[in-house]
């Protein structure tokens, strides 16, 4: 029996990376999956790669009428969910003098507002005792020049959760945050230099990136029955990134 046997799992932004190894970890867990992308090409490559018991559905998190017809085929297809794992999410740096109205929106729109309507158009399909954990950053925890933005966006959801948890407690649906730190991603090889590379792993004591599969552990981790007791917490899986 896998730690996730017969469960039903959403998680959005699963076409690549840290949420595509987690989706493909849940499925080998005994979960059915539905991951979401912006892009068909992506995400039939990862549904794919998964192989088995997986849902693509082509959405954007920030598009309310998107989550609308991805819960409606959740609903159509299996008629619950017992675990979302809101990941879906950007980020681009801009300096304090530079920040535009265009990127305040577009990084509030999918981070934040996107990921309170993911959870909130969840909630009629969500089975009791379920679990719902959103993708964070240790951004939120440390200050990094041009990434105020960005941080202030991921930092709002520590506080969803520490509200939700105790609006959700009599159905004891629990909600968590996990804040990765610097994972090898195709997405951070769009935002992120060589020399900021080389900053941040400077900063890890291991001296080297995260892997996607370290991050889909945790994620297993907040997803399964492991993690029973686990409720409104920050989970940072970076290395010993921001205690240092």
């Amino acid at each position: 029996m896998g730690k996730l046997e017969s469960k039903i799992a959403v998680i959005t932004g699963g076409s690549s990376g840290m949420a595509l190894a987690s989706a493909k970890r849940f499925v080998e867990e005994g979960a059915y999956v539905f991951i979401t992308g912006r892009r068909q090409e992506t995400l039939d490559e990862a549904v794919k790669l998964i192989g088995r018991n997986v849902t693509g559905v082509r959405g954007d998190a920030s598009n309310l009428d998107d989550l609308d017809r991805l819960f409606d085929t959740v609903k159509r297809e299996k008629g619950s969910i017992d675990v979302l794992y809101a990941s879906a999410g950007t980020g681009e740096a801009l300096p304090l003098g530079q920040i535009t109205e265009q990127h305040f929106d577009a990084t509030f729109n999918l981070n934040t507002r996107g990921t309170l309507f993911t959870v909130q158009k969840a909630l009629p399909l969500f089975n009791d005792g379920g679990s719902i954990f959103m993708t964070g950053s240790v951004a939120s925890i440390k200050g990094f020049p041009g990434y105020s933005v960005y941080a202030a966006s991921k930092a709002a959801l520590h506080a969803y959760a520490r509200g939700w948890l105790n609006e959700l407690k009599g159905r004891n649906i629990r909600v968590n945050v996990l804040h990765p730190g610097p994972i090898a991603t195709p997405m951070q090889d769009q935002v992120l230099t060589e020399e900021a590379k080389q900053m941040f792993e400077s900063l890890i004591p291991r001296g080297k990136m995260g892997r996607p599969e370290e991050i889909a552990a945790a994620a297993l981790f907040l997803a399964s029955d492991d993690s029973s007791f686990v409720n409104g917490v920050e989970l940072s899986v970076d290395g010993g990134f921001s205690a240092i």
